[in-house]
């Protein structure tokens, strides 16, 4: 699908403005008006998408990126209504297709913070091509205060660790441009190698162990796929922005390398076996897995009875990447019946489907997915034209890749 240009363009806030990327400019801060008040919302945006450059790329591979993203958004939304309601619930009012209204009052289709955050995560590799956690904190903010790739133009569902990440970076934003004398309107303006070296990026807590990045981490492994060993180590290193806890890294690294291990082609007995963390070890590089991650890949989420026999669909990143992986095992190779199944767990149902979207989307493409479904996810052009960039920047960051990566300092 080719993607057409609108002939008047929108107020756009004036970010990475000594580029002259006119191709994906559309992929920033916009707002309405000079006022900045009402921001351009995602589907606002599809008159104005740009297909990148042609490419020669495996068609396999475009659905499976594809497939990934809109897993995700799929999860998220099918969840939405019923975010928060308990198993019991569930049990007496099973979800079986997408549905408005509910917990936030949505209209079908329309995702959460799940969604919202991925596509922050996603815009950021592709505007930089490369991997910015700096770039990527901005971004949240900007969810967090204007809206931005929000599916209503506004933050309405936030954990309290994304929250209080994004407000301690602020906060160190304002200190920086203190010490170094730099306007505090600036800061979201350069996002550079200086401020990558100089600026501590882990604003996550050290206890912070949800599955708040875990629900956004389909962006790096499928940006990065080419290089196994590069992806894993960013699928944990863009946990840290947000979430301190040891288990949320490795849950991370360990999900990235399911994904990109899908993206490959790789056989679900392959992806389920208990030995696939020794089999993909050089993956991973000197630093162990947590035990309790091991445990999952060990084959613990392999549960016939589902939530009786302890699979719980609760925020903690470890019941949920257990969750995830059930509803995956589980699924009959159906993406359907495993999204619905994470659904009808309950509780942070959405996460848990978005989870498993990234995946179980990975694995069975966008071709595998109800049609009837993908046609009704809210800004669906948008979320398709997002990931032809990712396939054709993740193959440029590959052609000029750095031999070495400086890691930002953590310590401010």
């Amino acid at each position: 699908m080719g993607c057409q240009q609108s002939q008047v363009a929108p107020t756009i806030h004036p970010v990475f403005h000594s580029r002259e990327d006119s191709d994906i400019y559309w992929l920033n801060l916009a707002f309405r008006d000079k006022s900045e008040q009402t921001i351009i919302r995602p589907h606002e945006l599809e008159s104005y998408l740009r297909d990148p450059p042609p490419q020669d790329v495996d068609r396999k591979l475009r659905n499976r990126i594809l497939g990934s993203l809109i897993g995700l958004a799929l999860g998220d939304a099918l969840g939405a209504h019923v975010e928060f309601r308990p198993h019991q619930y569930m049990v007496e009012h099973p979800v079986t297709d997408l549905e408005g209204g509910g917990t936030w009052g949505l209209q079908k289709g329309q995702f959460t913070d799940d969604t919202s955050m991925a596509l922050c995560l996603a815009i950021s590799l592709i505007i930089n091509c490369d991997f910015n956690l700096y770039d990527q904190l901005v971004r949240y903010k900007w969810w967090y205060k204007h809206g931005y790739m929000s599916s209503t133009g506004q933050c309405f569902d936030i954990g309290s660790s994304t929250r209080q990440a994004i407000n301690e970076f602020e906060r160190r934003q304002h200190q920086f441009a203190q010490k170094n004398e730099i306007r505090l309107e600036d800061l979201d303006l350069n996002t550079g190698e200086q401020i990558f070296q100089n600026f501590d990026v882990y604003c996550g807590k050290n206890d912070a162990a949800g599955n708040g990045a875990l629900m956004r981490l389909a962006p790096v492994p499928l940006f990065f796929h080419r290089d196994a060993k590069t992806a894993v180590k960013y699928s944990g290193l863009s946990a840290k922005t947000t979430h301190g806890d040891q288990k949320v890294y490795d849950a991370c690294r360990f999900y990235g390398a399911l994904i990109v291990a899908a993206i490959r082609g790789e056989s679900k007995e392959n992806l389920l076996h208990r030995d696939f963390y020794e089999k993909h070890q050089d993956w991973f590089g000197t630093t162990p897995l947590h035990d309790d991650v091991k445990e999952i890949i060990a084959g613990s989420y392999k549960k016939e009875n589902g939530y009786a026999d302890g699979i719980k669909g609760k925020g903690y990143v470890i019941d949920s990447l257990k969750a995830a992986l059930w509803a995956f095992w589980s699924d009959g190779d159906s993406f359907e019946n495993g999204v619905l199944a994470a659904v009808n767990l309950g509780d942070d149902a959405d996460t848990t489907a978005a989870i498993y979207g990234q995946l179980a989307g990975a694995y069975y493409g966008y071709k595998g997915i109800r049609s009837d479904w993908t046609k009704q996810i809210y800004a669906e052009k948008f979320i398709q034209c997002l990931s032809k960039w990712i396939v054709y920047q993740g193959e440029m960051w590959l052609q000029q890749k750095p031999s070495t990566v400086i890691p930002p300092k953590q310590k401010f």
